[in-house]
């Protein structure tokens, strides 16, 4: 299985070409042989969901259709030597038709303008970006039923691509184990005598593989959007939250190592690599930090380490604690070596005296951070451009810091009807000449935000986006990173 996960995506084999065509055909008729058609199919089925996942349901299925096909007709005994080079060939021609039933992409014309292997190449490579936000919504346990009972072929195909799509970002292994349970429990619960008993034992059992899905997927959709720099960044800002009183020599280690874990792991076929290195780095944050932190030593107790992981990864963040002002990086340490690290750890310092300050607007200030850096420390005089970022900032970090800690501090404390009540007073008491339908607006709007950008989950390419205009562009020169 895990040699042909590489080979699953659409033409990803035509890479090995220059090993030669028979190299090609042998690696995936091995493969279709080794798992048979039907786990073939699947495979097919959800890597291509990943892939193209803004495809029709009816799009990726023509898509499937023809991979199978292929892989069945040229890996079958007696066929022809060039026959799964020509099918290819052929798969690719269809690709560039301009009744192409296939997914649409909009880079495919310009594909379709190379010839041989270039063309075949250049259209492996496409792929749709990631939802943001996850589409699929599981039906309830009747709904579920009735579709499985009408056609299970159709509706374990159907829940594939859905469910692929929505979570295509998380590990290949973890979406292959979280897909078969799945439909395992389905299968199983409604022949049951007594479906909803069945399918509460069965979502308790499937209950780690589920979370490791959702939680991977966020990381590894943030690993893709940041980088691996600034999702050590995120990850320590995130701790020093939940953790305000440990210091940055605890915490940067941690987040740097949970950072390895998911470089090593979001793009792994290594069916247990994302559950054995995040229990191995839950050991670690557990013996770092469970002797300092009540909550911390609570979510250690047990032995399971990914029940562990999934407790903390869970815990809110503290209450503010009562600090002294945070030091500011001097000139000469920000533009030195070490200059990335002493930005690294003033942003820290204002994260653990904003707590309920999120990822999404933390991630601003480090995009900032790292402009400002870059343009003042080539610059011909540093310590006069950096001065002078200075001066523009003092007021402007503190207003945007409080306005991002009141809104997502009200969020996280109070239900939504009180928080829409909160956030329609302010508004009024800022916003006098708003006329009523205006001021509805701007509630339901900036209520929206919040429900989405406020949690320490958000996503990342999406709230970057509404920070400004939600919050002013305050910190978008750069300047009020230096304090």
């Amino acid at each position: 299985m895990r040699a042909a996960l590489a080979l699953l995506l659409l033409l990803a084999a035509v890479r090995a070409e220059h090993r030669g065509k028979a190299y090609v055909r042998d690696k995936v008729c091995q493969e279709f042989q080794t798992l048979g058609k039907e786990d073939f199919r699947t495979l097919t089925i959800i890597a291509n969901s990943r892939k193209f996942s803004n495809a029709t349901f009816e799009e990726m299925s023509h898509l499937v259709r023809e991979i199978v096909s292929l892989a069945e007709t040229c890996c079958a005994e007696g066929a022809d030597p060039s026959c799964y080079d020509a099918g290819s060939s052929a798969l690719s021609a269809k690709s560039c038709g301009e009744d192409s039933p296939f997914p649409a992409h909009p880079g495919t014309a310009s594909c379709c303008a190379q010839e041989g292997l270039e063309q075949k190449l250049c259209l492996a490579a496409l792929r749709h970006p990631p939802p943001e936000l996850p589409r699929y919504l599981q039906p309830s346990n009747e709904e579920l039923c009735q579709a499985f009972k009408k056609d299970p072929k159709d509706f374990a195909d159907r829940f594939l691509h859905e469910y692929a799509s929505s979570y295509g970002q998380a590990p290949l292994p973890v979406l292959l184990g979280s897909t078969r349970t799945f439909l395992s429990m389905v299968s199983t619960c409604c022949i049951s005598p007594t479906p909803t008993a069945c399918f509460l034992k069965e979502k308790l059992e499937r209950k780690t593989i589920s979370l490791l899905t959702l939680m991977s997927n966020r990381v590894c959709s943030r690993l893709t959007a940041y980088g691996k720099d600034k999702v050590t960044f995120s990850y320590l800002t995130s701790l020093a939250q939940k953790t305000p009183g440990a210091s940055f020599e605890d915490l940067f280690p941690l987040a740097e190592d949970a950072a390895e874990v998911f470089s090593q792991c979001c793009d792994s076929v290594t069916e247990d690599c994302m559950q054995k290195k995040l229990s191995e780095h839950t050991a670690k944050v557990c013996g770092a930090l469970s002797g300092g932190d009540e909550r911390f030593a609570d979510c250690c107790q047990g032995n399971n380490l990914m029940q562990n992981y999934f407790c903390i990864w869970a815990l809110p963040p503290a209450p503010t604690p009562k600090l002294p002002e945070a030091q500011k990086p001097t000139n000469k340490q920000l533009c030195g070596e070490e200059g990335a690290r002493h930005a690294k750890r003033y942003l820290f310092e204002l994260a653990r005296r904003h707590t309920s300050v999120p990822d999404a607007f933390l991630g601003k200030l480090y995009d900032a951070c790292e402009k400002v850096r870059g343009e003042c420390c080539s610059a011909k005089d540093a310590s006069a451009c950096l001065d002078s970022k200075r001066q523009q900032m003092s007021q402007e970090l503190l207003s945007f810091l409080e306005k991002a800690n009141q809104l997502c501090g009200q969020y996280t404390e109070l239900n939504f009807l009180d928080f829409s009540k909160k956030l329609r007073e302010s508004l009024m008491r800022t916003m006098t000449e708003a006329s009523p339908k205006l001021l509805e607006q701007l509630v339901e709007q900036r209520a929206d935000f919040a429900s989405t950008c406020c949690g320490p989950n958000s996503p990342p390419l999406y709230c970057a986006a509404k920070v400004s205009s939600e919050l002013g562009e305050a910190c978008d020169g750069g300047s009020c990173l230096l304090g």
